[in-house]
């Protein structure tokens, strides 16, 4: 999401890009990078870019600059299976700050009301409750949400308010790990499209003093965890042919928890020419693992209604990096 950000990183994201148009390399795979603080996401993948020598790379889902942690960076042909990432479940730690309500939702932005803060522990808990589970959520102005075609965060910064049009998401859980001062800690497991900086305000306003976002990190994407992520650091002290052996993971290594089918060398060769086939399998209808007779990952197919499999995000030359 942009809006007012440090510009940690830009300078070299820029010549990152400069440096990319010139000479690239053509890698496939997913890493796993622990986002510094005060960085955008979009800055965090053009250096990353860079220090592998790729040609092709994108991100799956953004984290604001005040956020740090998990951001899977998908290389290559594994930009075909971002989607699956970008719709996974999402874990956070969090600190929230009461008693100011911002802007923005989040210590970056402007202080718009202060209030005390007079609750205890115990109405903290119970006002929790109220945002687990399936919950109406409206997105903040700061956001890359469009209105009329125009993102949320450029009509914002021209001073113009909209109205927005609430989500549902779901919040799987909220654990109130300590409150202390005027901050509370939190960790939270949520559905894909949640904003944490619309929980933090609208918990604000529900216990009555105001809050936002001070502290922000994402744990966990779907079945891939932070302890597994690379930092800026750790990567720049590796040769790109050493990165790229030791940092990328395989592309089907982020869709595992997704059931597989392997298919004969016959069903292969027509199911790369566009086709469904018919091959011997238990799934219902949905997304399936592709693979070969020598367990080569072909990429993403769907189980259709009659039972065929037909081919949807198939990998280049069988899906071999």
């Amino acid at each position: 999401m942009a809006r007012h950000v440090h510009n940690f990183g830009g300078r070299e994201a820029a010549r990152a890009g400069s440096r990319a148009r010139r000479r690239c390399d053509p890698v496939d795979g997913v890493l796993l990078l622990d986002k510094p603080l005060g960085m955008t996401s979009n800055q965090a993948l053009q250096i990353t870019k860079r220090l592998l020598h790729a040609c092709k790379a994108g991100h799956t889902g953004s984290l604001d600059p005040i956020a740090t942690g998990l951001l899977p960076l998908c290389f290559g042909e594994a930009t075909k299976v971002s989607q699956f990432l970008l719709n996974a479940d999402k874990r956070y730690w969090t600190v929230f700050r009461l008693g100011a309500s911002t802007d923005t939702y989040d210590s970056e932005g402007k202080t718009t009301e202060v209030r005390p803060v007079t609750v205890q522990r115990r109405d903290i808990e119970r006002a929790l409750r109220r945002f687990e589970g399936e919950i109406e959520q409206v997105p903040p102005m700061y956001s890359a949400v469009k209105h009329e075609g125009k993102s949320l965060y450029k009509l914002a910064r021209a001073g113009v308010h909209v109205e927005r049009k609430s989500r549902q998401v779901l919040v799987h859980e909220l654990r109130l790990l300590d409150f202390y001062d005027d901050q509370i800690e939190l960790e939270i497991a949520c559905s894909k499209g949640t904003y944490i900086r619309s929980l933090a305000h609208d918990l604000g306003q529900v216990l009555g003093c105001g809050a936002h976002v001070a502290q922000l990190r994402r744990l966990s994407v779907g079945d891939l965890n932070v302890d597994q992520a690379f930092t800026l650091e750790a990567l720049r002290k590796m040769p790109p042919s050493e990165a790229v052996t030791e940092a990328l993971l395989p592309i089907d290594a982020v869709v595992s928890d997704m059931p597989d089918i392997r298919l004969t060398q016959l069903a292969t060769h027509y199911l790369c020419q566009g086709q469904a086939v018919s091959v011997r399998h238990s799934h219902p209808p949905g997304w399936v693992r592709l693979y070969d007779a020598r367990n080569r990952f072909l990429g993403m197919g769907q189980v259709l209604d009659d039972g065929r499999v037909a081919p949807r995000r198939l990998m280049g030359v069988h899906g071999n990096p």
